[in-house]
């Protein structure tokens, strides 16, 4: 029978960015508000959700905005009573290294004209793929809702998509969309400059994660008023989280009467400790390229290797200066059009520059003029020369920076990992071999708190279903 109702577990977790702090709030939810949680965290809550200060005011430098599909952190930010940020229209323009391939207009209807006059159908038919791919990754939402989990990433993928959404990771984006009749100028020009925009990677890259990608280039988008970190530290209060600030170097399995036990070992300015836990979730991803990675795990046959597959590194500079829109053809700074600059693989040395607003809007905030000093977020895969600084503005005040391992580098992993590493030793970050976002990593932390629970009490029927739509259809 396992463990009766009221024998709770002991879980930690490690790492409190949005997967983090997300799990923790699930694992209470599931477990109940008795569930003591311990959080580590090396560095600050929020991970890749994080803020700059320029003159006072706070910038996003980590993942500026959500999709309106984003279920998961719409529900955050009702639950803490956070808002949404009030949006400041611009327009968006794809720069091509010389001149700009599209320009987006105040006028719908004109921008839908200049797509069919530049590229045919090609727009309607990457719609048509996008929907269709959303449409039935949506499907997790009532999985979850149902307490259905998955442990590996496959298995997740097959329940929503079959082998389709499978074969989606092992084939480029460039090659699905040829399929469906998006012809290669299209895939240049506009479907290559939003991958960089959100991956800095190129449309060689799997295809499922490039139409989650694109997914987010279509909707509405949003962010939370104050800073999207907000949420992360919301949820780690909401649970009564007792959060660590250490660095996790081992997990070491023990057995105890039967039962996997997982022993902890940190560090921080104290010295050297450990704890002992029922259910380990590693919120962090684990990579070559990453120092999270110096954590190791100890007595597991057969021993745990799961660090194969590289990030890619994402620069953000946040400038505060005056644009050089002479580089962009606009010779007078006072008619240049556009808040969003995207750019194809040409110029390779910058992905996006976006004239962006703070965290914090005021109802008499206005975008600053093209002529004006502006604070510009600038995505690079590289640090930014002085020269290439200069290429972009005129003058300026300020650089500041923030350096991420973004995203895994896609095509760099020969497999789709788990996120069960153990009987119950979890990975969340697993998810993001497949796609990257936020709402995807609070999917993941859903998926790993039903896995960790349905374990516990041994409901394996809730583990791993196939032809769940069906199920799903019959229990409701």
């Amino acid at each position: 029978m396992g463990c009766p109702r009221v024998c709770l577990p002991n879980p930690s977790v490690v790492g409190a960015g949005i997967g983090g702090s997300a799990v923790a709030h699930f694992l209470q939810q599931h477990f109940g508000p008795r569930v003591q949680i311990d959080v580590y965290e090396k560095g600050t809550v929020g991970g890749r959700l994080a803020t700059i200060s320029v003159n006072k005011q706070h910038y996003e430098s980590g993942a500026a905005s959500f999709h309106s599909l984003s279920l998961h952190m719409q529900d955050f930010v009702k639950l803490l009573g956070l808002r949404h940020r009030r949006e400041v229209v611009g327009r968006s323009a794809i720069f091509g290294g010389e001149h700009f391939v599209l320009e987006e207009t105040d006028w719908y209807l004109l921008n839908l004209f200049r797509l069919w006059w530049h590229y045919g159908i090609s727009f309607l038919r990457l719609q048509m793929w996008v929907e269709e791919v959303m449409e039935k990754f949506m499907r997790i939402y009532k999985y979850q809702a149902h307490g259905y989990a998955f442990s590996g990433v496959e298995e997740l993928l097959y329940s929503l998509g079959e082998s389709t959404f499978v074969n989606m990771t092992q084939h480029s984006v460039a090659e699905s969309l040829l399929q469906v009749g998006v012809t290669q100028r299209f895939i240049d020009d506009v479907v290559s400059a939003v991958l960089r925009a959100s991956y800095g990677q190129s449309a060689a890259m799997p295809a499922f994660a490039g139409a989650m990608s694109l997914a987010g280039a279509q909707g509405s988008l949003w962010s939370v008023e104050g800073g999207n970190k907000l949420v992360c530290s919301g949820l780690l209060k909401l649970t009564k989280a007792n959060v660590i600030h250490a660095t996790v170097t081992s997990v070491t399995l023990h057995s105890t009467e039967g039962k996997a036990l997982y022993q902890v070992a940190y560090e921080n300015e104290v010295g050297n400790s450990s704890d002992f836990y029922d259910i380990v979730v590693i919120a962090t991803p684990l990579h070559l390229d990453n120092s999270s990675s110096n954590l190791t795990f100890a007595g597991f046959h057969p021993p745990i290797d799961d660090l194969q597959g590289s990030f890619q590194p994402t620069v953000v500079s946040l400038v505060h200066g005056y644009l050089n829109s002479s580089y962009f053809g606009f010779p007078d700074p006072k008619l240049f059009p556009f808040a969003n600059i995207l750019t194809t693989d040409f110029p390779s040395f910058f992905c996006t520059l976006d004239n962006i607003c703070p965290v914090n809007i005021s109802a008499s905030f206005r975008r600053k003029q093209p002529q004006e000093a502006a604070v510009w977020r600038v995505q690079s895969p590289k640090p930014l020369f002085r020269t290439q600084l200069k290429t972009l503005f005129r003058s300026y005040y300020s650089v500041q920076t923030a350096e991420w391992q973004a995203h895994p580098l896609y095509g760099s992993r020969p497999t789709l990992p788990r996120f069960a590493l153990h009987d119950q030793l979890f990975y969340l970050n697993a998810l993001e071999w497949a796609a990257s976002s936020v709402e995807v990593m609070a999917v993941a932390a859903k998926n790993v708190a039903l896995l960790a629970y349905n374990r516990w009490y041994q409901d394996l029927d809730k583990i791993d279903q196939k032809d769940l739509m069906h199920k799903v259809k019959t229990e409701l």
